[in-house]
């Protein structure tokens, strides 16, 4: 990183406090985070999680010359089998279309692909490998075709969540089976009836368990230390727990993740999202009627580590925000590449601090909307550093209009003849039934734009 760039400081779930990020190779920065079970759409609450790791990866990128982010897919579960079966169909022919929907979801919102997204069905030989590394060194042991973790056998367990062994027993929500030797120990492997997917392993033929996936294939591509691991807040006990613990035993010489980042949940207007409450939305539920951006935007409104309230009037001001920051972007080119402001990089390196950067812009936007270009200019490259602006102002304002543009362009020439022939009361009619088509004209020196209102 270069000495005249900000230090990034983030906040540290294991030690609860903001520290700076120092790399263990700053010449490659390692990040995991946990991604997807695929069985059903992605709905906002997993959007806000995507969002976070991408923007801390944006702002990697700005600062290091090599980001190497793995986030992993889930594609053997439980809840992915009991779909299946719900629906009447394969389980491959179900994971790969919810594959297929998360990728394009996630690339409507404008977040872009991980370095590497390993998928847990590819990596089973390496969970048999950590599993019996674990069963030899008397931290796992084999109990009626299942293998378990001893919990005992770590005796940091616990310090990631900070949770007393009564309380991670009460937030576990374990199932008390008499094969356990502890009520908190969990699975690595379970049997697997026929009809279940399942693999031949030491210990009968089965599947692996869910935490064992992400360490497994963190270890492949990462290694046994590297920088950051992240995801919700929900994530934090069990899985991580479990996760840090099996991979430390397994290998003690590492350090796992070095740094540990969880973004807080979403409600939708002030409630907690279910399918029960009716306000369980979707990606596509919100982008039927909501340009994209748009929703990214609201989601960078309150910072990772805060509770953000959905709500379609937080989408409505987000989409007149970005009426207002591409009426002052102005001509900046859509590919231009200048520096990004200091004080929105300033904004990002504490604590991903969005909703700072978001309050830069504005002031930025003030002054490009005076007339200001080279604010404009940083205006639009501020954009680019969080993911927004990713259009030209022509290209945002008439999306989305009722009326093809070759057809728009016929009226505004009608309208221009109109004018040079004084009939002006022509030329308001049709400046009159674009209004009511929802098309604004915009007159300026060098001719006429139109955008919707």
């Amino acid at each position: 990183m270069s000495d005249t760039m900000p230090h990034l400081a983030l906040h540290d779930s294991r030690s609860r406090k903001i520290v700076p990020f120092v790399p263990l190779d700053p010449g490659n920065v390692r990040v995991y985070f946990c991604g997807p079970t695929v069985y059903d759409l992605a709905h906002i609450g997993n959007l806000r999680a995507m969002v976070t790791a991408d923007i801390l990866v944006l702002v990697l990128r700005h600062l290091y010359p090599r980001v190497t982010y793995v986030r992993n897919i889930t594609d053997v579960d439980d809840k992915i089998n009991a779909r299946a079966r719900e629906n009447g169909e394969p389980i491959a022919a179900l994971t790969a279309r919810t594959i297929r929907d998360f990728h394009e979801d996630l690339a409507a919102v404008g977040i872009l692909p991980p370095d590497v997204e390993p998928r847990a069905t590819h990596h089973i030989g390496e969970m048999l490998d950590m599993i019996a590394r674990l069963i030899a060194g008397g931290h796992a042991y084999e109990a009626q075709g299942h293998v378990l973790f001893a919990v005992s056998s770590f005796a940091a367990y616990g310090a990631l969540s900070g949770r007393s062994p009564d309380d991670l027993l009460a937030g576990a929500r374990v199932e008390i089976a008499p094969y356990k030797r502890d009520a908190g120990d969990f699975v690595l492997w379970k049997p697997s009836d026929p009809d279940l997917p399942g693999w031949e392993s030491p210990w009968g033929r089965g599947r692996p368990g869910w935490h064992i996936e992400c360490s497994a294939m963190s270890h492949r591509y990462l290694g046994e230390s590297f920088d950051i691991h992240g995801g919700g807040s929900d994530l934090l006990f069990p899985h991580h727990e479990n996760e840090l613990a099996q991979s430390q035993c397994c290998f003690p010489h590492g350090r796992f993740a070095n740094h540990w980042m969880h973004n807080a949940m979403l409600l939708v207007d002030g409630e907690k999202m279910s399918k029960s409450l009716g306000n369980f939305l979707t990606v596509r539920d919100v982008l039927r009627d909501t340009p994209a951006e748009a929703l990214r935007l609201l989601l960078l409104h309150a910072q990772y580590r805060s509770v953000l309230n959905f709500t379609r009037a937080g989408l409505a001001e987000a989409k007149q925000t970005l009426d207002r920051f591409y009426r002052a972007l102005g001509d900046v080119p859509a590919d231009a590449q200048g520096p990004v402001p200091e004080p929105v990089l300033a904004a990002l390196c504490d604590d991903l601090n969005t909703p700072r950067a978001l309050a830069e812009m504005h002031a930025l936007a003030d002054r490009a909307l005076a007339g200001d270009g080279e604010a404009a200019a940083g205006l639009q490259a501020a954009g680019r550093m969080i993911g927004l602006l990713r259009q030209t102002p022509d290209e945002w304002f008439r999306a989305g209009a009722d009326v093809d543009s070759a057809a728009i362009d016929a009226l505004i020439a009608d309208r221009l003849a109109a004018r040079k022939a004084r009939d002006f009361a022509r030329a308001d009619a049709i400046r009159a039934e674009l209004a009511d088509l929802g098309i604004i004209l915009e007159d300026g020196p060098t001719g006429t734009s139109w955008r919707r209102a």
